[in-house]
């Protein structure tokens, strides 16, 4: 049975227009007024809504904008109810998204002919999706099929130990001494040589190798940095990046626990890098992984910020300890105003929130000096270094540089 909520303040419209369609088999609910009206749409998700436009406490204008702007109440079919006809308002509605309008008075076929078509309509659609479903998962077969060849390439050169972990240094603004490192994954193929990870990091995150292979990261930079600061370089951290795949899994907390102990590396040492993207998908979901790591006592950094969905909300809501320009704004920073203006702000908003800024891709002593005279904390780029082999890394952190 359909489900049409009614939203008309006048009772008496109301209660026919009920009456009406309960005779004709619907299964009805009514709301004397907009606010009434939206929580009814929100909580019972009717098949069809017929709104008054005119109405106390909130209009229907207001009613629609409402449900457009919730993923949930997006689509369902929307027919207004006016006792108006000009086209000016009729199209301030059709642009907010309604699907029909209705105007009083009706007749009883003009109202079961809307319901009628707005639900003719939604089976169309629901049968397109359907048939959209069905040829994606073929779709999502073939691309298994052959994606299974790559996955199986890549864990065979995990096998062999042809990956490796480079380290780019991250130096502290005020000092010039190196303070952390970040831990970047390179493929040295026997044939092809050094493989950039832009052309193997999409295959392994669409096989779900890079589950796998993030690990085996974090496993290889701890136990390198334990390395190092046991021969004397204590103050000395390491950044790894989680992808995606590794940030959902249900016992990340858990695992990085267990690799920190089995090390013995101070959880203080490792910083754990997570792009803008992942914050937005699930939030409390995501707030309440982060919290499990924090509580290990590990640092947080959002990396590339400004190039997602960069905003305060977050920042505020989500337990981060550093925060990442992204290279794009460091780049000529130094000519014209407007990558100055944001990097500056980007600064000044983090120092108020109590988090640490990291600038990567400095490659100038412009760009150096810049940064410095607002307050960076800490660079990466390759005016200090490119990322490096373990044992040239070693051979910097021995140098002091």
């Amino acid at each position: 049975m359909k489900k049409i909520l009614v939203i008309e303040d006048e009772q008496i419209i109301r209660e026919n227009i009920l009456k009406l369609l309960k005779a004709e088999g619907f299964d009805v609910t009514g709301a004397e007024n907009g606010a009434q009206g939206l929580n009814a749409a929100v909580s019972n998700l009717p098949d069809v809504i017929i709104c008054d436009v005119m109405m106390p406490e909130l209009d229907g204008y207001g009613v629609l904008m409402a449900l457009r702007s919730n993923p949930v109440t997006a689509t369902l079919p929307f027919v207004f109810l006016t006792g108006k006809v000009k086209r000016s308002e009729m199209r301030q509605g059709m642009e907010l998204g309604a699907d029909d309008y209705l105007t009083k008075p009706f007749t009883k076929a003009e109202l079961v002919g809307a319901i009628s078509s707005r639900l003719k309509k939604q089976e169309a659609v629901a049968e397109q999706y359907n048939t959209l479903r069905a040829q994606s998962c073929t779709l999502i077969q073939d691309s298994t099929d052959k994606l299974e060849p790559i996955k199986t390439s890549l864990c065979g050169a995990l096998k062999r130990e042809e990956f490796q972990v480079y380290y780019q240094p991250q130096v502290n603004i005020q000092t010039g001494k190196i303070m952390s490192a970040e831990a970047l994954i390179r493929w040295l193929h026997p044939e092809k040589g050094l493989i950039s990870p832009a052309q193997f990091i999409p295959s392994a995150e669409a096989t779900g190798f890079i589950v796998q292979l993030g690990e085996w990261v974090l496993q290889t930079a701890c136990r390198q940095m334990q390395v190092w600061q046991n021969a004397g370089f204590s103050g000395l951290g390491v950044a790894v990046n989680l992808s995606a795949r590794q940030f959902h899994q249900s016992d990340l907390s858990s695992r990085v626990a267990q690799i920190l102990a089995e090390i013995g590396l101070e959880p203080s040492s490792l910083e754990l890098e997570l792009t803008e993207s992942l914050m937005v998908e699930d939030a409390p979901s995501a707030i309440a992984t982060l919290q499990q790591l924090k509580s290990l006592g590990v640092s947080i950094s959002i990396d590339d910020f400004g190039t997602g969905y960069s905003s305060l909300s977050y920042l505020a809501q989500y337990p981060f300890d550093t925060l990442k320009i992204d290279r794009c704004f460091i780049s000529n920073i130094t000519h014209g105003c407007t990558n100055a203006a944001i990097v500056k702000a980007i600064i000044e908003m983090a120092h108020s929130l109590c988090l640490e800024v990291i600038a990567e891709g400095v490659e100038t002593e412009a760009e150096k000096d810049f940064l410095w005279r607002y307050k960076c904390d800490t660079m990466q780029g390759y005016l200090f270094s490119p990322p490096l082999p373990a044992a040239d890394f070693e051979q910097l952190l021995v140098a002091g540089k």
